[in-house]
């Protein structure tokens, strides 16, 4: 890896290549632009994926990332590759030096970057990381630290290396998951954390380097890729494991069940009640309501070690399981709905019954 004791915080201007794909690194690169001058650097060349096919004429569509680049007349790249094995791979590589990059800045660029990409840049390759590192590593930690129950999240801007968000912790910034929070909505608070905590760190670039601190390798999680299959609802978990799923999977790949083999977009729900519990089997519509549709779940944990303090002379009662109030669904082929709307229509009663599948 380049040195990091290198003084940066000469007159100079830093020049600096950026590297990211969707709007959370977007927000990131306008951020940047807009500071040029406060910050003492020109963003010489931007790289992003390549322009992927979108939408119902699957058009080919630019990145977030190559639309505020070409907006600011900033040079775009989008290779393939990096690896040294191909020709196009050596190829980006000498473009790379070309634009003789001071720093690297990557944000969700969706692209492996090797070791010779990582220390091409004067002072390595900085990465603007969507978790507390090292909580959680990977593709997907804000949906991951929603479907944990993590109670606050936030921003490492991290020195690169060769592992995967391995680097040593240049500057942490932390903030609250909210109640309400869904992945949607953590997204876009990460994207705006993430620009002000790199502009941070290219305000004192040596002094953030210089105090670098390496992760702890034993705390650290693995935020997999998302899959579609992860939407659909097992009604056995609590309520509490289900609510964090509808919000961890909004908008994509979206909480889903099925009713009479047609699937069920559950689009949202109310924090759990603990209160409100049933003896009803999991995944059974308990009462559809104008404020929300209550169904019932598996057991929490709390209801559980609450069940094992029980008097043994009540063990003729069946244990209570969790309930669920959903706001709004989605059937097949329709448009989302209210609760209030649901109320006021047929198309769901009171003892129906959500399956795990549509067979």
């Amino acid at each position: 890896m380049p040195s990091t004791t290198k003084d940066c915080s000469s007159s100079k201007r830093l020049r600096v290549a950026f590297a990211g794909t969707p709007e959370f690194a977007a927000v990131s690169l306008e951020a940047l632009i807009s500071q040029q001058e406060a910050l003492n650097i020109d963003i010489v060349a931007v790289y992003t994926q390549p322009d992927r096919k979108a939408g119902r004429g699957q058009k080919l569509s630019a990145s977030a990332v190559k639309q505020v680049a070409l907006a600011h007349d900033i040079a775009v790249e989008q290779p393939l590759t990096f690896k040294k094995s191909s020709s196009e791979g050596m190829a980006a590589r000498q473009t790379l030096r070309s634009y003789q990059p001071d720093v690297m800045i990557v944000a969700a660029y969706g692209l492996i970057l090797p070791i010779g990409v990582l220390i091409t840049p004067t002072y390595g390759c900085l990465n603007i990381h969507a978790s507390l590192l090292p909580r959680w590593r990977g593709a997907a930690p804000i949906h991951r630290a929603l479907l944990a129950g993590d109670s606050e999240t936030g921003i490492t801007i991290m020195q690169m290396d060769k592992g995967l968000d391995t680097g040593d912790m240049l500057y942490k910034v932390s903030a609250p998951i909210e109640a309400n929070d869904t992945a949607a909505s953590l997204h876009d608070k990460m994207a705006e954390l993430g620009a002000t905590a790199i502009v941070t760190v290219l305000k004192d670039l040596a002094h953030y380097q210089a105090q670098a601190v390496p992760q702890d390798d034993s705390q650290a999680n693995y935020a997999e890729k998302l899959v579609k299959t992860e939407g659909e609802i097992d009604w056995t978990q609590s309520a509490t494991e289900i609510e964090r799923q509808i919000r961890g999977l909004t908008p994509w790949p979206g909480a889903y069940t099925f009713l009479a083999g047609q699937r069920v977009k559950i689009l949202a729900s109310l924090p759990v009640n603990p209160s409100q519990q049933t003896n009803q089997p999991a995944g059974t519509v308990i009462s559809v309501g104008r404020k929300a549709i209550l169904v019932a779940c598996g057991k929490d944990a709390d209801t559980k070690q609450a069940d094992t303090k029980l008097d043994s002379k009540v063990e003729s009662l069946e244990p209570s399981a969790s309930t669920l109030a959903i706001t709004e669904l989605q059937f097949a082929g329709g448009k989302p709905m209210t609760a209030e709307q649901i109320c006021h229509g047929n198309q769901l009663n009171d003892g129906d019954q959500f399956t795990t599948d549509s067979k």
